[in-house]
């Protein structure tokens, strides 16, 4: 990614990063394959069958190449269907994370805006705690993108055996801070861990622990996963 966000926004993005990565594996398993229709006011979306429960997260206008956010939908305002997204933009300014609190983010100057525009939704996702996000054409040159909000969707759970590949996949999307990825997907799935010097040391469920070692550049030299038979 350029550094054409901000520092706030690119630590946000990166506590999401590798819990965020899985969930969205889990998400596109689960959609069945087949057309898509949604009935915003009703804050329903129906793909090959299955219905659910969205939020309008935001749109992607690759003319102007500029990112709305679903609160900031002149039409949606105030909405049931943005009620999940405004929490976004009032984490925003509590955290001053200027990228989520500006109604309209102008992407044009970044190297690949539309990539910007995934890092927007998938930053969006990770603050609303929500099980993905889906990126839809929904008309010439505009990109729209949903929350699930409905329980149908299965979450992601942490599994031990997966954990290592889990944690370097996250560290590698964005490569900010490491640290930042392995202690917010600890944070995600509620496990007591703690920082001892280059390492963190994290208590699994069942008695299980594992240790993630960083190098000199903060970058993740290993990942210890202790199982208990």
């Amino acid at each position: 990614m350029t550094n054409e966000f901000s520092e706030p926004f690119l630590l946000e993005a990166e506590r999401h990063a590798a819990w965020g990565a899985a969930q969205l594996e889990a998400l596109t398993a689960f959609l069945p394959d087949g057309p898509w229709t949604a009935d915003l006011p009703s804050c329903l979306y129906r793909q090959g069958g299955l219905e659910l429960r969205v939020a309008l997260l935001g749109t992607y206008d690759m003319e102007e190449q500029s990112w709305m956010w679903g609160w900031a939908n002149p039409g949606m305002r105030g909405t049931e269907v943005v009620a999940l997204t405004a929490a976004i933009e009032r984490y925003g300014r509590a955290c001053g994370i200027p990228e989520l609190t500006a109604e309209v983010v102008d992407l044009s100057g970044f190297e690949d805006p539309r990539r910007a525009a995934e890092m927007l939704a998938f930053t969006g996702m990770g603050v609303a705690e929500a099980p993905g996000y889906m990126g839809l054409e929904a008309g010439p040159g505009t990109q729209v993108y949903f929350l699930p909000d409905d329980p149908q969707v299965p979450r992601a759970a942490l599994q031990p055996v997966t954990l290592p590949r889990t944690l370097l996949t996250g560290a590698g999307l964005i490569g900010r801070s490491a640290p930042h990825v392995v202690g917010g997907y600890f944070d995600h799935h509620g496990v007591p861990h703690r920082t001892e010097g280059d390492r963190i040391v994290a208590d699994l469920p069942a008695g299980n622990a594992v240790e993630v070692r960083f190098d000199a550049l903060g970058r993740i030299a290993g990942v210890e996963v202790k199982v208990l038979s």
